[in-house]
């Protein structure tokens, strides 16, 4: 048990003049080494968990302004700091709570040809795919959304013409002005200390509709970032392949003195290349400089967005029975090519994680040793992540009787239906202070995590001698910092097993939490790799049963009402879990994942505030959920 605070016999048995002693730092030591009696002074370590979206598009993407996005820049960052908004579908929206920062991303590539897409420049009606798509952006409505479908499926398969996208490419006028005003646009609305906005932008690379897209987060303010214009993937400067946006960010770095780093997302999407084991989409081998580039420029991967869940499949994770959520597996991004389970094992993070210790053992250095991050993806210039405030993925899907019987995409391979479409999701990031400084630092040491929505507060600590009493002090940051490594870190190497305090706190406006899940993976001796789940920490008096699994924690999901009770599950959960199965030959990786009891999806919302039609194939309800940054265990030597 805590021990109270206990007075000595010599000081109680002075008269009044004890009240005026004052304790050294030096006896006080004992309640919190090396710091004064006040627990929050002296405090180094990050104390505070700030929200924001990673990934979030403007009527400044092409894609989005062919959907029918008229909102710009303004827009996003009014919205993200809590203002009230008109959509471009005319609606008034609203966060329920402000971020506290974003990354506006808007594609790099065509920057600046919306405008003149709408306007009908000479030089945009002089080809044939200006004019096309121009007619059908003036007409509007359905027109408008198959010619961005359309513009998708071109720019997918590389086939734009060189004419057009040339002019809104690096080294044009048109281009160069469209990035100063999204530069000028994060400087207005950057206020360290209240409002975090970073300048950042989509490298939206794709080879044969298979999905390799990255954001691009720069740490630094508009005088750096307009001393360079942002990497293209077609065009006369643009390049598809990975290698060549990081000699981008090398560049960038040399020239600016700056810091940036590149955050892929939607591996489910690029049909086997998002994480390349033997080789590469070129045809070129998964080689040292590969291995050692992928490393150092992409710290975190969006595990969780609009276009579906990336943490793993139910074919890759079959005893997961939280595997299957909101899974997107028909294709690749404009599905021209269907799925097989060959590609699966490339394409999430999990099975990257664990892919990621075979590559080390062969190069000394594992490429994928990412933390996690969650985004909208939106493309509505609306970070919204919360089914009951569901904008959807562009102008098309904001809510309407419609939006879930509309298909996003189509084609013989199969289909991404409108019901489909995830209310997911945000990066919660332990910073220091709402800076773009602290933030970024925090994003490059991983000490983040992802939720669908949901701002859960989560810890996640590993280390030596966590105990209960770490936890019933109810600061269990401090131990969690003197003890051991925060979610991102690395555990010391070691023979014993490690301990794990992991800590989760429910949405103030939110669910019951159902229970926490450690997640590990690891590679035996013969280099084969593993993984298993772990139930932690769990609401009620629920027991495993004889096949170790947890009951269910029930339903309370009112369809009728568009609501749930929080009649079961936990405010909070708490726990100190040490590896029943640790090797200290094996090199292992664990990280958090944490459940809410179940809750409407935003089709239940639709139908119950605008009388949509919902197919009898969509799900109603889910368990919306937070994964943690890994905290990795490597062997000796």
């Amino acid at each position: 048990m805590l021990k109270p605070f206990m007075f000595t016999a010599a000081i109680l048995a002075c008269g009044p003049a004890a009240a005026q002693i004052v304790p050294s730092s030096e006896s006080l030591g004992g309640l919190y080494p090396g710091k004064a009696y006040s627990p929050y002074a002296q405090r180094g370590f990050p104390s505070q968990v700030l929200w924001g979206d990673t990934h979030l598009h403007t009527g400044y993407s092409m894609d989005a302004g062919l959907f029918g996005n008229t909102t710009g820049l303004d827009t996003a960052y009014e919205f993200a700091r809590g203002e009230e908004v008109v959509s471009a579908s005319g609606q008034p929206v609203r966060l329920s709570r402000p971020l506290d920062w974003l990354v506006l991303t808007d594609h790099s590539d065509g920057m600046g040809m919306i405008f003149d897409l709408k306007a009908g420049t000479p030089n945009v009606m002089a080809t044939e795919q200006g004019k096309r798509w121009h007619e059908a952006m003036n007409e509007g409505g359905e027109a408008s959304a198959e010619a961005a479908l359309d513009l998708i499926t071109t720019f997918s398969q590389g086939n734009m013409d060189p004419k057009l996208i040339g002019d809104y490419s690096p080294g044009a006028a048109k281009y160069a002005s469209v990035w100063q005003d999204i530069i000028d646009a994060a400087e207005r609305y950057n206020e360290p200390g209240h409002f975090t906005a970073f300048i950042g932008f989509e490298w939206t690379s794709l080879y044969q509709g298979n999905n390799l897209h990255r954001n691009v987060v720069l740490r630094d303010n508009g005088n750096r970032a307009a001393m360079v214009e942002p990497m293209v993937t077609q065009g006369p400067t643009g390049s598809i392949d990975p290698m060549a946006l990081y000699a981008w960010l090398e560049d960038y770095e040399a020239k600016t003195g700056g810091d940036a780093f590149a955050l892929s997302h939607n591996g489910n999407l690029s049909n086997g290349i998002m994480f390349p084991s033997e080789t590469r989409f070129t045809g070129d081998p998964v080689d040292q400089t590969y291995v050692d580039l992928r490393a150092k420029w992409e710290p975190l991967y969006e595990i969780t967005q609009i276009k579906g869940d990336g943490e793993t499949h139910p074919k890759l994770s079959p005893e997961d029975e939280f595997a299957d959520y909101e899974t997107w597996d028909a294709g690749n991004l404009d599905l021209s090519a269907a799925k097989t389970d060959e590609m699966l094992k490339r394409e999430y993070a999990r099975s990257a994680l664990k892919m990621g210790f075979q590559l080390g053992q062969k190069f000394g250095t594992n490429p994928y040793k990412f933390g996690f991050s969650g985004a909208t993806d939106s493309h509505t210039s609306l970070a919204t992540a919360d089914d009951d405030n569901f904008f959807g993925k562009a102008t098309n899907a904001e809510p309407s009787k419609t939006r879930a019987v509309h298909p996003f995409a189509k084609t013989e391979h199969g289909a991404f239906e409108g019901y489909q479409l995830v209310a997911s999701g945000y990066t919660g990031v332990w910073a220091n202070e709402n800076t773009r400084e602290a933030l970024w630092d925090a994003m490059v040491r991983r000490e983040t995590y992802a939720t669908t929505g949901p701002r859960m507060m989560v810890r996640f600590f590993g280390g030596h001698g966590y105990t209960d009493n770490d936890l019933r002090g109810r600061q269990p940051a401090f131990a969690g910092y003197a003890k051991g490594v925060p979610m991102g870190g690395d555990l010391p190497a070691g023979d014993a097993a490690p301990d794990f305090m992991v800590y989760a706190l429910r949405d103030p406006i939110g669910a019951n939490l159902d229970r926490i899940q450690i997640v590990k993976g690891w590679m035996d001796a013969a280099g084969e790799v593993h993984e298993k789940i772990y139930d932690v920490a769990w609401s009620g008096d629920r027991e495993p049963g004889a096949d170790g699994k947890l009951p269910a924690v029930g339903n309370t999901v009112d369809l009728d009402a568009a609501g749930y009770t929080n009649t079961i599950g936990a405010a909070e959960l708490m726990t100190v879990w040490t590896d029943p199965d640790f090797d200290p030959a094996e090199p292992a990786f664990y990280y958090a994942r944490v459940l809410e009891i179940p809750t409407p999806r935003w089709v239940v919302y639709d139908r119950v505030r605008l009388g949509a039609e919902i197919p009898e194939e969509a799900t109603l309800s889910a368990q919306e959920r937070a994964y943690t940054s890994p905290i990795w265990h490597t062997p000796k030597g």
